[in-house]
């Protein structure tokens, strides 16, 4: 399996962020994401589920399968960096859109495991986009991993508003990126920036990771 890297070989911790469903883990969002965690100390590591990664090698355009269907791959990258040169330190698991989704539907079993510290998950996809009656919900309503969800304020998946109606597991926090889409883009009358909003889901990032291996640490 190909991998990025970001940040420093000695970070003090290592995040695994998988793609959403329609573009790669060198999106430009996944390279500036990716990016600005490693110029926050994180080491960063980027992997493609099976489909994506057969559209570079001309299998054709694969579409996404099912979430339920990729979870055994989630659950093989954080085994073999476990095994491997990546192991050592602490790690979370998280993701774009539905790799986050992934993420957080394999999370519970391995931080019961000790494999995994938290989840981080950006933009996480709690409905389809016009169908707020098909909620992905129910997993996160009782989950245990402590995780991190930003969230632009009128995401499509999942606005302020309506995820302010979900019964979510208290382990979960969130961040608000303001009038941030589902690549946390605010909207020019807003006054702010798309680089202004990643910049400060990074920070939010950092930040709660820092926190996470301070409670390990006591």
């Amino acid at each position: 399996m190909n991998l990025l890297r970001d940040g420093p070989d000695d970070a003090a911790a290592s995040i695994v962020l998988a793609h959403g469903a329609g573009a790669p883990m060198d999106s430009r969002f996944m390279n500036d994401f990716g990016k600005a965690l490693g110029e926050r100390g994180l080491r960063v590591i980027r992997f493609e589920f099976a489909y994506m990664a057969a559209r570079r090698t001309g299998e054709g355009r694969k579409p996404p399968p099912r979430a339920e269907r990729v979870m055994g791959e989630y659950r093989d990258l954080v085994e073999s960096l476990d095994l491997g040169s990546d192991g050592g330190r602490p790690l979370f698991i998280g993701g774009k859109s539905m790799g986050g989704r992934v993420a957080s539907m394999v999370a519970d079993e391995l931080f019961a495991a000790k494999k995994i510290a938290g989840l981080v998950c950006l933009g996480y996809p709690f409905h389809p986009p016009g169908q707020p009656a098909k909620l992905r919900t129910a997993h996160l309503e009782t989950l245990s991993a402590p995780a991190l969800i930003c969230q632009g304020t009128r995401d499509p998946f999942g606005t302020r508003g309506e995820v302010a109606g979900f019964a979510l597991s208290k382990e979960i926090s969130f961040h608000w990126l303001e009038d941030g889409d589902h690549d946390f883009r605010p909207r020019r009358e807003s006054g702010r920036t798309a680089k202004q909003n990643l910049n400060d889901a990074a920070d939010a990032v950092g930040d709660w990771v820092e926190e996470r291996l301070a409670e390990v640490a006591l």
